[in-house]
């Protein structure tokens, strides 16, 4: 598929792994300010074209997730960041979300954390990780 056929990153499509328990619960708590768009989630191991172009675009699931938001790709650390700068402030989760993900530095520093995490609650559950590409 090239790029030219992929997806429109209009409304912004979220690519997460629906086998970990912690992506699954964050998708479903997350939530984007209306002017952003509708936010369409799509779990990577259902496959299809925004799990194809993740892969077109070099980028591994089993390192974070992946927002196409404005034309662009995010990923790990870049996607929970603007997902937390586009997110409201309604609920708990969503502020606390804000609260990790808003800074870039206090991001970089909490995200590997959590995707370590993500890695051994997998690893625990005996889930395998994607292997996508």
């Amino acid at each position: 598929m090239n790029a030219s056929a992929a997806p429109s990153a209009t409304p912004p499509v979220l690519v997460y792994d629906g086998a970990c328990p912690v992506c699954s619960q964050y998708v479903r708590y997350v939530r984007i300010r209306e002017s952003a768009g509708a936010l369409l989630l799509v779990n990577a191991r259902d496959g299809g074209p925004w799990v194809e172009r993740v892969v077109q675009e070099g980028l591994d699931l089993d390192e974070g997730m992946v927002l196409f938001y404005g034309g662009r790709a995010y990923h790990g650390v870049d996607c929970v960041h603007m997902l937390a700068l586009l997110s409201t402030n309604l609920g708990a989760f969503n502020r606390l979300n804000a609260l990790a993900f808003s800074r870039p530095g206090l991001a970089r520093v909490s995200y590997p954390v959590m995707r370590a995490g993500r890695n051994l609650l997998l690893r625990l559950l005996g889930r395998p990780k994607l292997h996508l590409g």
